[in-house]
């Protein structure tokens, strides 16, 4: 940080004068939930319901912040990680939010997961000033600080990889007819809309578009609709449940598109393997970070590092499931961002400083892909690489493709 040069006169200590000219230095300033010895952080996650495939998420994140209180906490502070189960289900997600802000007093949230559950609390959040961390899930309205300064994304938004998919589509299948099925909320949605863009005047090609709701059983009528239309292409827009259903189901009725799943369902332990490896070969998604069932990263330092840590730290979680290597990532990045703010534990000095990261490696994104963020870019990550499901693990495949590329 640069400060002007100036002459010091008189006894006024160091100090004293940095802090009168605007530096920080030494002077403790504290938020609701921020203390000389402890952050207290808030977060939902769906531990049941629908989409309880992601609860391993928060048992990661929890293990990470234990990991690092053992290890003396940040600048001396304990984290105390205060996670719910909201079910997936906005109205309890809203309730569950109220009593980690107003009775617990957090200082924040921490990737609440879910677009839904995201979107019912969003407002509540930028009126409290409470910052909304690194929220996980790709909707592109997490990247909008004028409307919204204090909620901030982590993973590429859903737009752009929409924007990808579709435009890879057109390159190279020939004469495509697409059927999409698409979970019917702001997630869905979000996909949905960047796809189409990228299709542009090809918005035609969509041969049928279906959706489903998360209280559905199963999505195997929504399936046969897609292969009776007469659909060469399938863009699986669901959630890990559904999405191993619906690749299943494919399978089970002889219909043999190429497959496109959106990224928030690539983990092998999640979806592929429950939908049958058999079933799943050849599938395309977008990827940032490293998946763990892939070879080529067996020798690389900081998957070895994860592996260990997840070995001493969290020995109950499943070293083929993506969604471990997810939480361990965005669990670093708020690490940094908290450890970035030292003495002054102000919510605003956090959003400060969580806008404040340049070319940041986190470990186990994707070699090339690094956290940028500024007061007028609240997308930390943008760029992405597509694989395609090869036996029983991912291939990558081209090149790093970054947002303003697509």
């Amino acid at each position: 940080m640069k400060t002007n040069r100036r002459t010091f006169i008189g006894g006024a200590s160091t100090a004293a004068i940095l802090s009168a000219s605007g530096v920080a230095f030494a002077q403790k300033k504290y938020d609701e939930g921020a203390t000389d010895k402890e952050i207290k952080i808030g977060h939902t996650n769906p531990y049941s319901g629908p989409a309880s495939a992601y609860g391993v998420i928060g048992k990661t994140i929890e293990a990470y912040w234990k990991s690092v209180n053992e290890a003396g906490g940040i600048n001396g502070r304990m984290v105390k990680f205060i996670t719910r189960d909201d079910g997936y289900n906005p109205a309890k997600t809203v309730e569950m939010i109220r009593e980690l802000v107003e009775q617990e007093k957090v200082l924040c949230t921490f990737n609440t997961l879910g677009t839904p559950t995201n979107t019912a609390i969003h407002k509540y959040m930028n009126q409290k000033k409470v910052p909304m961390l690194f929220v996980a899930t790709g909707a592109s309205k997490w990247g909008k600080p004028k409307e919204f300064p204090w909620t901030m994304g982590f993973q590429p938004d859903y737009h752009t990889e929409g924007v990808i998919y579709a435009k890879h589509i057109l390159a190279n299948v020939k004469d495509p007819k697409i059927g999409v099925l698409m979970q019917n909320d702001d997630y869905g949605k979000d996909y949905w809309e960047g796809f189409k863009d990228g299709l542009g005047k090809d918005a035609n090609k969509v041969s049928k578009h279906v959706t489903y709701e998360v209280t559905d059983p199963t999505v195997d009528s929504q399936v046969i609709q897609l292969k009776d239309s007469g659909a060469n292409v399938f863009f699986n827009i669901a959630t890990p449940k559904f999405a191993a259903q619906a690749i299943r189901k494919a399978a089970d009725i002889g219909w043999k598109p190429a497959q496109y799943l959106n990224n928030v369902s690539a983990s092998v332990a999640s979806t592929m393997k429950p939908a049958g490896f058999e079933n799943s070969q050849g599938i395309l998604t977008a990827a940032y970070a490293m998946d763990p069932t892939d070879k080529q990263w067996d020798d690389n330092a900081e998957m070895k590092t994860w592996r260990a840590w997840m070995a001493k730290s969290n020995p109950q979680g499943n070293l083929t499931d993506a969604s471990n290597v997810f939480a361990y990532a965005v669990s670093f990045l708020m690490h940094e961002t908290l450890k970035k703010c030292g003495d002054n534990l102000t919510r605003e000095n956090l959003m400060r400083q969580a806008a404040n990261h340049q070319k940041l490696r986190v470990p186990l994104l994707l070699p090339g892909i690094t956290v940028s963020t500024s007061p007028t870019d609240f997308y930390p990550i943008q760029a992405v690489q597509l694989q395609r499901f090869q036996g029983e693990t991912w291939h990558l495949f081209g090149d790093v493709m970054h947002a303003e590329s697509t």
